[in-house]
C-alpha cells in the first residue's frame, strides 16, 4: 500500500510503501472490543468505597428484647434494613484490571492501524517539528490539511514546540511513538503518523 507523504504546510514530500502485515489487514471488530475493554479496565480506579455493617460506629447493643414485643426478630442495628446501618453488598475497593495475552494486544493494534487505513483515515507527515511553540501556527497547518480531530504519533521523542503548540488544540492529542494504543486510535477521527513512526511501528511488527 502506498500513500502520499505530505509536509505540514500541506507540500508534497513523495509517498511511502506501507506494509501489509501491519497497514492492510482485514480489521476485526471482537479484536479491536476486547483490547479498548482491556486498556479501560486497567485506567479505573477502582477506590469506590461504601461502609457495610462491619464498619459502622454503632451501639452493638440488641435493639429490643427478643420475645413478647410482637414486632419481628432484630439484634444489631447496623443491619442494612435500618437506617444508619451498613450497606448491604456495595462496592469495594478493588482493581479492575483483567489479563490479556500479548498477541492479541499486538494484533489489536495492527488491526486498529489497518482500519484507518482502510478508512483513508491516516495522514503521513514527513516531519513533526515547528520553529516556536504558537498554537496559532499548528493550527493554520491543520487547517490546511483538513484535519480536526486527530491522533498524532512522532518519532521516539516529539518535538517539544510541537507538543506545546498542541496543548492548546481541541480534539488533538499527541504521542511518541511508544505510547500508540488502540483505544487513542479508535477515538480520534484522523490518525497523523510521522515518517520516524512509520519505520518504528513496521520495525517492531517485523
Amino acid at each position: 500500500m502506498d500513500l502520499k507523504i505530505t509536509t505540514l504546510s500541506g507540500k508534497d514530500a513523495g509517498t511511502l510503501k506501507l506494509s501489509d502485515e501491519v497497514f492492510g489487514l482485514e480489521p476485526r471488530e471482537d479484536i479491536l472490543q476486547r483490547v479498548v475493554r482491556w486498556q479501560l479496565a486497567k485506567k479505573q480506579q477502582g477506590t469506590h468505597q461504601v461502609k457495610g455493617r462491619a464498619d459502622i460506629a454503632r451501639t452493638g447493643a440488641k435493639m429490643y428484647k427478643q420475645k413478647g414485643t410482637g414486632r419481628a426478630r432484630h439484634s444489631s442495628a447496623r443491619a442494612p434494613q435500618f437506617r444508619g446501618g451498613g450497606k448491604a453488598h456495595g462496592p469495594v475497593a478493588r482493581s479492575h484490571e483483567h489479563d490479556l495475552p500479548k498477541k492479541i494486544r499486538a494484533l489489536g493494534l495492527k488491526h486498529a492501524l489497518s482500519a484507518k487505513a482502510k478508512s483513508d483515515k491516516i495522514v503521513l507527515v514527513d516531519e513533526l517539528t515547528l520553529g516556536e511553540g504558537k498554537t496559532k501556527a499548528l493550527a493554520a497547518n491543520f487547517a490546511t490539511l483538513g484535519l480536526n480531530n486527530v491522533l498524532v504519533i512522532g518519532g521516539a521523542e516529539v518535538d517539544q514546540n510541537f507538543a506545546r503548540a498542541a496543548r492548546g488544540l481541541h480534539n488533538v492529542d499527541v504521542l511518541p511513538v511508544q505510547g500508540i494504543n488502540v483505544y487513542d486510535i479508535l477515538r480520534r477521527g484522523t490518525l497523523v503518523l510521522s515518517k520516524a513512526a512509520v519505520e518504528a511501528l513496521e520495525e517492531r511488527f517485523k
